[in-house]
Formats: structure tokens, sequence, C-alpha cells
């Protein structure tokens, strides 16, 4: 009896799951508006400080080229000196955004607007390894729930954010956002104070001599699958969200409908995810990550029905519920393809894959939305999906045709 005792327990190795998944879960609602803040603002200040209305968006794929730089060098940050001091460097970087943003609009600076964007992009690709810092918070067979409780911050994100820009964008005339990207850095700060909270495992000698070679890991046939999906799903996510609120404004629409559009868009990327965990425990990732794969698809087939207000909201909803069952699917199978000790470096590669993959849509959404028109910005989208599904069947069919081995073997 007294042997059986002392045999720890999930609960004894993980003490401080319970504290660190909700603070991680504020920090993403809190953190997430960020992104949300410059979504549903930066086309449009772009195509008013841009020299030509083709640059519009650039802005906003220097937010997503940012997101992609700054993936492998805060997963260093975080493999050397611990995952909370990547946090609070990515929260200062938070500031930087909505100081210099703010600032850009007074001076009617493009380019300075631009580097504000950069450093926007920054602090999203640590926001976004909240969800990875969830899963060293939990047991193996509670990592799809940690992950899922914190996206599920996200809708809170989906309401701050298209508010934060509703309230403000009007407190500084005649600089539109100007007050805007101000309150946006007052609220990276409140998220630092609460991402300070977290305590998570120190970074461990096996973890700095990084595990098996880079080659090896990239080999996974699971693991090529988890990054193509990963890509596909939040690439897509990108790629039209990025040209939807400029498509509205140039097809007349008000831009209360626009903010509220991207609102109703959030909150379906992350309100799933109070269950999502659970689903993908019963169904499995990939299945989940095909359902997601279907609703982008959808998604854009709704869009391609006319360009009334319910036309974009009823694609950004199915846009946002697809990315939420696609990238959290891929996530999950993420997980599944490293060994302990390899956790921030293959979880940073896989993100540096998504993110760098994802600025090419971001770039070229702008430019086929002023050529082209919002119609073959949808249609596009299709190209990749049919990648993702390619892929998905080819590894379901190997799993299928050989005995399943463990990945991280």
């Amino acid at each position: 009896m007294a042997q059986a005792a002392s045999i720890p327990t999930a609960d004894s190795l993980y003490p401080h799951e319970t504290s660190n998944v909700l603070r991680l879960s504020v920090a993403q609602a809190l953190a997430g508006s960020n992104a949300v803040v410059a979504y549903a603002t930066g086309a449009i200040v772009g195509n008013s400080l841009a020299p030509s209305s083709a640059l519009a968006t650039l802005p906003i794929s220097i937010f997503v080229v940012g997101m992609a730089v700054c993936t492998l060098p805060f997963g260093a940050l975080a493999r050397r000196h611990g995952r909370r001091a990547a946090f609070l460097t990515g929260t200062g970087c938070g500031v930087l955004t909505g100081l210099l943003s703010s600032l850009a609009v007074v001076l009617g600076s493009f380019w300075l607007f631009s580097l504000a964007m950069a450093f926007g992009g920054a602090y999203a690709a640590v926001v976004l390894s909240l969800r990875f810092a969830a899963a060293d918070c939990a047991p193996a067979d509670r990592r799809p729930r940690a992950m899922s409780a914190v996206m599920a911050g996200g809708v809170f994100a989906g309401v701050i954010g298209p508010q934060l820009v509703t309230l403000t964008m009007n407190w500084s005339p005649p600089h539109l956002f100007a007050a805007t990207y101000i309150a946006q850095a007052g609220v990276a700060v409140v998220s630092a104070l609460v991402l300070m909270g977290v305590r998570l495992p120190k970074p461990t000698l096996a973890e700095s001599a990084q595990g098996r070679p880079l080659g090896v890991i990239l080999r996974q046939p699971r693991f090529i699958n988890a990054v193509v999906c990963g890509v596909v799903s939040y690439l897509l996510m990108n790629f039209i969200m990025t040209a939807a609120p400029l498509a509205m404004h140039l097809c007349g629409l008000p831009q209360e409908a626009s903010n509220l559009g991207l609102q109703w868009h959030v909150i379906a990327m992350y309100a799933p995810s109070f269950f999502t965990g659970r689903l993908i425990a019963r169904f499995g990732a990939p299945r989940m990550t095909s359902a997601g794969l279907a609703l982008i698809a959808a998604a854009a087939g709704v869009g391609l029905t006319g360009v009334e207000v319910a036309h974009f909201w009823g694609s950004l909803i199915l846009l946002g519920v697809g990315w939420n069952f696609g990238f959290l699917g891929a996530s999950a199978l993420v997980l599944e393809c490293h060994r302990p000790e390899e956790r921030t470096r293959v979880q940073s590669l896989n993100d540096f894959f998504v993110f760098g993959t994802m600025a090419v849509g971001s770039f070229a959404s702008g430019g086929l939305l002023s050529a082209f028109g919002w119609n073959v910005v949808l249609l596009v989208s299709f190209v990749p999906l049919l990648i993702a599904a390619t892929f998905l069947t080819v590894t379901a069919m190997q799993r299928s045709a050989s005995p399943q081995q463990s990945s991280s073997t």
C-alpha cells in the first residue's frame, strides 16, 4: 500500500494545470485581440496610406511575415530560457505595435505602419504558441482538451478586438484608428501581467540537446501531413479574411458591417474550441482536420453566391469554424510527432512552415483582389484544399496498409 501511494499521479506531476490553463486562456483572449484589430483595420489604413492601391494589404502581409520570421527565434528563446520569457518578449512587441501604429496614422507614414505590423506579427506568433504551452501543462490524455481550452479564449478576443475598433476608431479625428491602436497597446500590457503568473516546467538538459536530427523528424509521414494540413487551414483562413474587409469596403458596405462580420468570424474560429478537444479524442485528429477543410471549401462556395452582407458574414463564419477544426486537428497531429525533449523545436518548426507559407497567401490576396476581384480570391482557394485532401487520403491509405507505429521511436 505504501509503495502504491508513492507512485506519482497526473495531478502531482502537473500541480499548476488548472491555474496555467486558465491564465493562458485569459491571455489568449486579451492578446488574440491584437490580431483582430490588425485584420479589421490593416487593409483600410494601408489603403489610405499606401502609394498604390495594390499595396493596400501589404501591412497585413508584413504582419504574417513577422509571425513566420519570429517563430524559430521565439522557439529558441523558449528552449533556452523557458516559455514565459518568450511570452513576455512577445507582449513587449504587442505594446510596440500599438504605439507605432498610432504614430504612423498621425504622421501618415505607410512604411512606419508596415513596421508596426511586423511587431504585431511577432506578438501573434507568441500568442499562437500558447496552445502548445497548454499541452505542456497537462498529461497526455488531457492535452487536446488543454489546447482547446486555451484556444477557446479566442472567443473573447473575437468580441474585444472588433468592439475595441468600433468604440475607439473615431476618438481622435481626423486620425481614424489612432486611439484604437493606443488602446490595443494597453490590452497588451494587461496580457503581460496575466502571463507573468504562468508556471511552466523549466527547460531540461535533454531539451537543450534537441533530440533527434531534424531530417529524421521531417521525414515522418505524419509530420508532413500535419504541416500540410496546418498550412492549408491557416493559409486559406488568412487569405480570405485579409481580403474580406477591403472587399466589403469596395462593395460599398459600411465599416460597422465589416467589423461585425469579422467579430463573428473570430468567434466562429474559437467558439468550437469548447468541444473540439473532445471531438478530436473521440473521432481522431485526421477526421477533424478533414471536416475543417470541407467547411473552408463551403465558406468559399457561399462567398461565390453574392456580395451582400449576408454572403460575406456566412462565408466568414464557415471559414472560422473550418479553421478551428483544421488547425487544431493538425496541431494535435504535431504532438504525436516528437519526443518530450524535442517539443519546442518541432512545434516552432511547424509554426514556421505554417506562417511562412501563409505569408505567400497574404501577399497574393491583395494583388488578386485588386486585379481580378473577390470571386477569383475565392476560386483560387480550392487549389490548396485539393492538395491537403490528397495528403490526408494518401496518409490514411498508408496507415491502413501497414501496422501503426509510434512516431516517437
